[in-house]
């Protein structure tokens, strides 16, 4: 008997530890509890049965004759060293080192690989989708059909080995760094870098369909529009077009940062000189990353390079992050210390009645003449006309609060969710990492070469800082910060932050119009 007094402890892992040994015991000898010369009892099997069901711990209980684990149909008993064994190989750590991998499809590999039945799958079953709708004779059985096939079509990336998840998830680890213990972006980076280590989880199934946490949010909002259009209304309730109203010529600065867009769509082919293999659409969703616009990257691949969506998706919002790093030695680079030093006026005080027009003419203009820009347009206009006419305060409030952050933590942790090695390490991910980084830089040079350009025609005195050029990417307002502070570096008293304003709001417009000239000219393929 315990004595509950003295040694309790001591005497309770006494009778622990016998316990123990006697289950262990059991579980090694199969003829313990059962004698072998006995039948089986109705409780457990029938007598007719012609099953060997075994007698002991070991016996295979009735009901579970075809239950297997990795392959062993006799894995069924109850044994301490089986049930050990299988909570190691439940653990990451197993994981990591037995997932060997296996290739992606390719045409040296598989001999039904066809890349162009890959390239064009998206665009049939969306044409047969709107056949089904328009065809007034076709049932909720053929609807239901087509619906399933467009949502199950995904690109095999193959698996990735185990010691790559686990590279995945040490690059989310500093990600996370990035943005907590650096200040680059937390809002963005801080989900992103969690995204991708939860979906790099071996074992976790967080990234899988249809259960994974992860891969419901990119399904319901990353993988298509509605995220992204979610975001603009939050932009548009954030932002103030004021500066742009009140100095119009700044737009032609949001306007020549896009240069970097269309230039980097046609340097896509000196990658494929050297062996890669991108088409025309794949290069537009790639080229837009250079407008350093994340909702706007995901709209365009999503329309025209669905495949190369997660890849696009982290390099965009990765840029966006990383304009504090990227975009000073470029403007450094294109001007002088007395350049940057140059004053400017603070923009005039716009009345109201121009804030509350200037959507709706956007948006009227935008209908007219881009159709396919419409869209990203619209629900910027949407967002800033609620804004400033004031008639729904509690509308714009919830767009530039509550919604912009749920929406920006959903969608960060879905762009973190694409972070996977399968999609990640390969050669086409860092052609299009390479890519996206030279569009931004060469958007950023473009900017500034375009002020030094105006300068040459604005009278002396009315000269503007060529640093505001650099603000014409769309990264609102992190790009007229970092402009702002670059300047004062030279001069504590120059405030350029309201001028640069006007260039980086016209440069969310300038990538919303590139993404609707892409989509307008190309999404009919």
């Amino acid at each position: 008997m315990i004595d509950l007094k003295k040694n309790y402890k001591r005497q309770a892992l006494g009778v622990s530890l016998a316990i123990a040994g006697i289950a262990f015991v059991l579980s090694l000898g199969s003829q313990v509890l059962a004698q072998s010369t006995s039948e089986p009892t109705n409780e457990v099997v029938s007598a007719t049965s012609d099953f060997d069901y075994g007698t002991g711990v070991d016996r295979i209980i009735k009901g579970t004759e075809k239950w297997t684990h990795n392959g062993d149909k006799n894995d069924h008993d109850i044994a301490p060293l089986k049930f050990l064994n299988g909570i190691w190989e439940s653990t990451g750590i197993s994981k990591i080192f037995s997932e060997k991998g296996a290739p992606q499809k390719t045409e040296a590999n598989d001999a039904d690989y066809e890349p162009s039945k890959v390239n064009n799958e998206p665009k049939e079953t969306v044409n047969e989708l709107r056949g089904v709708l328009m065809d007034s004779n076709s049932n909720d059985e053929q609807l239901s059909e087509v619906i399933e096939k467009a949502s199950n079509h995904t690109k095999d990336w193959g698996t990735a080995p185990g010691w790559q998840s686990f590279l995945m998830m040490a690059i989310g680890f500093l990600i996370v760094y990035l943005g907590a213990g650096r200040g680059f972006e937390p809002l963005l980076l801080i989900p992103i870098g969690f995204g991708t280590i939860l979906v790099n989880a071996v074992g976790a199934g967080m990234g899988n369909l249809p259960d994974g946490m992860l891969a419901i949010i990119y399904k319901a909002g990353v993988g298509n529009e509605f995220f992204p259009m979610l975001i603009f209304m939050g932009i548009g309730a954030m932002t103030d077009f004021g500066p742009l109203i009140a100095n119009p010529k700044t737009a032609l600065l949001g306007g020549a940062a896009q240069f970097g867009v269309f230039f980097t769509l046609f340097g896509v082919a000196v990658l494929n000189l050297l062996g890669l293999n991108y088409n025309i659409m794949q290069a537009c969703a790639i080229a837009i990353i250079g407008g350093a616009d994340g909702p706007t990257s995901i709209y365009v691949s999503g329309k025209l390079a669905p495949e190369l969506m997660a890849v696009i998706a982290v390099a965009a919002y990765s840029y966006m992050a990383l304009v504090p790093m990227i975009q000073p030695p470029i403007m450094k680079l294109l001007t002088t210390k007395k350049q940057r030093m140059i004053h400017m006026d603070n923009p005039r005080v716009v009345p109201k009645a121009e804030k509350v027009l200037f959507p709706m003419m956007l948006l009227l203009l935008t209908i007219l003449l881009l159709p396919p820009a419409a869209p990203l347009i619209g629900c910027l206009a949407f967002g800033n006309f609620v804004k400033e006419s004031g008639a729904a305060a509690r509308l714009s409030k919830t767009m530039e609060n509550e919604l912009m952050n749920i929406v920006s933590i959903l969608l960060s942790l879905g762009v973190g969710s694409q972070m996977t090695p399968e999609k990640i390490i390969k050669g086409e991910s860092v052609g299009i990492i390479v890519l996206g980084l030279l569009a931004f830089a060469i958007a950023t040079a473009a900017g500034v070469c375009m002020a030094h350009i105006m300068n040459l025609f604005m009278p002396k005195g009315k000269k503007i800082n060529p640093l505001i050029g650099s603000a014409g990417v769309s990264a609102v307002p992190m790009a007229a910060r970092v402009a702002h502070k670059v300047a004062q570096g030279d001069d504590p008293t120059n405030f350029i932050l309201m001028n640069a304003m006007g260039p980086n709001v016209s440069g969310v417009i300038g990538t919303a119009i590139a993404a609707g000239v892409f989509i307008a000219t190309y999404g009919g393929f």
